[in-house]
């Protein structure tokens, strides 16, 4: 399976979403998903800033032995943290399409608040469906 977990952040850093696809992952606390969601938002931030490009988008992948981590920012400032197996070539297309997903299931449902916690079933599903085809 090509994606390990996903991670959802609001404009300012939230964590709204977080989901693994694997049972190969250590569990963290509640509390430590929230402190990895902003730790990345805070390091994102600072590297858009200090980059030597002006309008920078920040860090966009970070890669490692055992994983990848792969960031899309929205033109709204959402971020999706996709963590991969390492080395996937095609993670921009993952990214792409996990947007699309929250477009539809999760920005098209009208009893959703932005910057609140995604709760959708169907987002659920089509994600599940999603990744177990990737």
């Amino acid at each position: 399976m090509a994606i390990l977990s996903l991670y959802i952040l609001n404009k300012s850093g939230g964590l709204v979403y977080q989901r693994d696809f694997t049972e190969k992952l250590n569990k963290l606390s509640a509390n430590d998903y929230l402190v990895l969601a902003g730790t990345f938002h805070g390091i994102h931030v600072i590297a858009s800033k200090i980059s030597p490009v002006s309008h920078s988008s920040g860090i966009k992948s970070i890669d490692s032995s055992t994983f990848s981590l792969h960031c899309l920012q929205t033109p709204t400032g959402i971020k999706f943290l996709l963590v991969t197996d390492p080395g996937q070539s095609n993670a921009h297309l993952l990214l792409s399409k996990i947007y699309q997903l929250y477009a539809d299931y999760v920005m098209k449902n009208p009893f959703h608040q932005l910057e609140m916690p995604i709760r959708s079933d169907q987002f659920n599903r089509q994600l599940t469906i999603y990744a177990s085809s990737t």
